[in-house]
């Protein structure tokens, strides 16, 4: 999704949110936000410390929408390169390396992120990251998932919650072209795709040095039953918004490949995905889509050390079916804040600061570049 169509998207959101006891603080938000304020001063002290949320965001959607529509971090000068892929469609990259802009050697970290649900390299995460990765002189680089670049990707499918496969495509090209050593994080889908590459290739995706996942939908099941009810059907709705847009797209080219009536009368992701994502990637239906991209069970295997953050009052996951220490390999370090909402975190005084969560993970990275090229 692009910038301003994911901001339309959220600001729906945020409409309805303004029913939420917390509206006052939202208002208010939003009325900074439309008199403009400068780029976020750098997270010192508050990125060394276990996440706590600032006082004037009380609760979880709050902490999701804010940070979501308000980030005053500005977009990085992108520099786009399409790839033809195996299989005959393209995806796209933006290289937060555009001309005429300091560049960091040949042989610095190159930085890797995978975006999430209908994002994209302008959403609010991924500019905070392409900061943070510019501030430690690394190389970043967003790799888009099939139809969230803008132009509609060739082949008769999308993306899904474990498209290993093509992170895998992604990230071999990418070790074989870049000198120095690869970190990658996933957001949200972004990370639960990049935790089933991570588990299936377990010694083999020592490609990287190291990982992070934020805010991935670990246990999948749990996760659609808390966006099909409730609050949840908010973030459901401005989805499905785009989603359908999109799905109306692929019908165009593919005539007949999906029931147009059925994904247009879909309520809610269960049944969308059942119309559409499954049968489109090889599910037998969304609930065999959804048992198979569960990756929980599988964080045993991973081998990369590799940071799984999700905060326990995640509106689009559950706290108490988030992973102990015990269900996860030795490589895995869990980080389970109480607060933090969906991919939010921010941080400091009103209005805030939205640096926290890149810092938090570029911090985490950095050792592990120390220890296996230092």
């Amino acid at each position: 999704m692009s910038t301003t169509s994911e901001k339309a998207a959220l600001s729906r959101t945020s409409n309805e949110a303004a029913r939420h006891p917390a509206a006052s603080v939202l208002n208010g938000a939003r009325g900074h936000a439309q008199g403009g304020s400068s780029t976020p001063s750098p997270c010192q002290t508050s990125c060394q410390a276990p996440y706590q949320a600032p006082f004037w965001l009380p609760g979880a959607h709050i902490q999701t929408i804010i940070p979501a529509l308000f980030s005053r971090l500005p977009l990085p000068a992108y520099r786009r390169e399409r790839w033809d892929t195996p299989d005959g469609d393209f995806i796209e990259l933006d290289w937060a390396d555009a001309p005429n802009t300091p560049q960091p050697s040949s042989q610095a970290p190159l930085f890797v992120l995978f975006h999430g649900l209908e994002g994209s390299s302008g959403s609010h995460y991924a500019r905070a990251f392409a900061a943070a990765a510019h501030a430690r002189g690394w190389h970043a680089v967003i790799p888009h998932f099939r139809s969230c670049s803008g132009p509609m990707n060739l082949l008769p499918r999308f993306y899904h919650l474990a498209d290993a496969a093509e992170v895998d495509w992604v990230l071999r090209r990418l070790a074989a072209r870049h000198a120095g050593p690869l970190v990658a994080a996933g957001v949200s889908l972004g990370g639960n795709v990049l935790l089933h590459w991570l588990a299936q290739q377990r010694e083999d995706a020592k490609i990287l040095s190291a990982a992070a996942a934020i805010s991935a939908p670990l246990d999948v099941h749990a996760g659609g039953k808390m966006l099909a009810n409730g609050f949840g059907m908010v973030y459901t709705r401005s989805f499905l918004k785009t989603l359908k847009v999109k799905a109306l797209q692929k019908l165009e080219q593919y005539p007949g490949l999906f029931d147009a009536q059925a994904m247009l009368a879909t309520r809610n992701m269960y049944e969308f995905d059942d119309v559409v994502t499954a049968p489109l990637h090889g599910f037998k239906s969304a609930h065999d889509y959804y048992t198979r991209a569960t990756v929980g069970p599988k964080l045993g295997e991973i081998a990369v050390p590799t940071l799984v953050l999700n905060a326990r009052n995640d509106p689009f996951l559950p706290g108490d079916v988030l992973p102990s220490r015990h269900e996860v390999s030795a490589a895995v370090e869990l980080e389970q804040p109480e607060a933090g909402g969906h991919v939010g975190f921010m941080t400091g005084p009103f209005p805030g600061r939205n640096d926290w969560l890149a810092q938090r993970v570029t911090r985490y990275l950095s050792p592990h570049l120390a220890k296996t090229h230092g």
